[in-house]
């Protein structure tokens, strides 16, 4: 699993010089490369998590997510990577669901009964601006904007705290094998000494 996951996270991490040359990115590119911006550590993994959930879900639009995550990571100084990673989770399977759920959520929390096949039919239909507008206007952007800051919210929340205890998880389980292990050597040691030559 472990292994599956490091290679997942080679081929689709963005890279320093990835970011580097994207055009969104260009007027910051000397502050998102700031080299404590790409290390990780114990605060900034959760952070990074936490934002690429934010925006990933929130923003929903491709290439936007990933210079959003990176953007708002540098005043939160959180993770870049594990930011612009986290956004991959709204991709074209999940996206569906996550509109789906947020117009539910938006129309339990606001009391409305809005349809979100009129924004799948926008979608498919490749819509005019003119079009997009009048959609905004409905009774179904409200209640969908409303469930999608709802859901990125929550999921934020959740990915910072599963985020930080795997990190503590794992450093603790790091840190006790290698007391073991300082402990066995120490006691092998203190037995050559006593062992009778």
């Amino acid at each position: 699993m472990t292994s599956r996951f490091t290679r997942w996270w080679h081929a689709n991490a963005p890279t320093r010089e990835s970011l580097e040359n994207n055009r969104f990115l260009a007027p910051v590119a000397h502050r998102v490369l700031e080299p404590s911006l790409w290390r990780f550590t114990r605060r900034s993994v959760p952070r990074g998590v936490a934002l690429g959930l934010l925006v990933g879900i929130f923003l929903l639009i491709p290439g936007v997510q990933i210079a959003g995550a990176a953007l708002l990571a540098l005043p939160f100084r959180a993770n870049i990577p594990v930011a612009a990673a986290m956004t991959f989770l709204s991709n074209p399977a999940t996206t569906p669901f996550i509109l789906w759920a947020s117009v539910y959520i938006g129309n339990w929390t606001l009391g409305r009964s809005a349809d979100a096949s009129g924004f799948m039919a926008l979608v498919n239909d490749h819509a005019t601006i003119g079009q997009w507008c009048a959609w905004l206007f409905s009774e179904a952007a409200p209640a969908m904007l409303f469930g999608l800051a709802l859901i990125s919210c929550a999921a934020a929340a959740v990915g910072y705290f599963l985020a930080d205890w795997f990190w503590r998880h794992r450093m603790g389980r790091k840190w006790n094998a290698r007391k073991l292990r300082i402990g066995k050597q120490a006691e092998s040691s203190a037995l050559e000494e006593i062992a009778p030559v």
